[in-house]
């Protein structure tokens, strides 16, 4: 998922750059309401354990590579903004200081993993958890990291830069994430459940008069 330097052509790289530039400033002005409650402490917590899982990857072949994204999980438990600043911290730590991921191409990577996985899982879970709240839980961890593959997929696709074009791109990049994903979203889940059993008051949605309304306010 981490696309390296050289992968993107210089306008698609800005692109990305404008995108998540701007949605992380977004975060950071409306984030600053959620930073007294009960999540806060878990900011620090929820980073670190998905920095840590998302050093194990490996390349798949017309793509970049594929691993665990945690982003879906960062925006169910910490709500959108927050999710949205603790995945940025995790892929700039990376980028920066271990190499994952080009320094150019940052912005593409902020945008798929910091941005789309995290917003989209939000949003999922949102709409979903009236249902089933684990189930909603792995549908949110499965598709985010689908939907943020596909956004891979065309970035590198449409870049003169890469060796390969859509046809090659999308496919590959949206199958082998479809399946990883089954993983992340059984993993989203499973940690979202046990929270949920040993610290209900920290899941977003179970403090008193807070909605489940599914739309983000950017």
């Amino acid at each position: 998922m981490h696309i390296p330097d050289g992968f993107l052509d210089p306008w698609v790289a800005g692109l990305f750059w404008l995108g998540s530039g701007t949605v992380i400033g977004i975060a950071l002005k409306r984030a600053r309401g959620d930073l007294g409650d009960e999540r806060t402490p878990l900011l620090g917590v929820v980073a670190a354990g998905i920095f840590a899982a998302q050093m194990l990857n490996w390349p798949i072949p017309g793509g970049t590579s594929a691993h665990f994204v945690g982003g879906a999980f960062a925006g169910i438990l910490l709500g959108p903004y927050l999710g949205v600043l603790a995945m940025t911290a995790v892929v700039t730590i990376q980028a920066l200081v271990f190499g994952d991921g080009g320094i150019i191409a940052l912005g593409a990577n902020l945008f798929t993993m910091a941005v789309v996985d995290v917003l989209v899982g939000y949003v999922l879970f949102r709409m979903l958890r009236g249902i089933h709240e684990n189930g909603a839980a792995f549908i949110a961890g499965w598709l985010a990291i689908t939907i943020s593959a596909l956004v891979v997929g065309v970035g590198i696709g449409v870049s003169s830069a890469f060796a390969y074009e859509l046809s090659v791109t999308i496919p590959i990049m949206v199958v082998g994430h479809a399946l990883l994903g089954l993983i992340e979203g059984t993993i989203t889940a499973a940690v979202y459940g046990y929270v949920t059993s040993a610290r209900p008051d920290l899941v977003l949605g179970r403090f008193e008069g807070e909605t489940l309304s599914p739309e983000v306010d950017l």
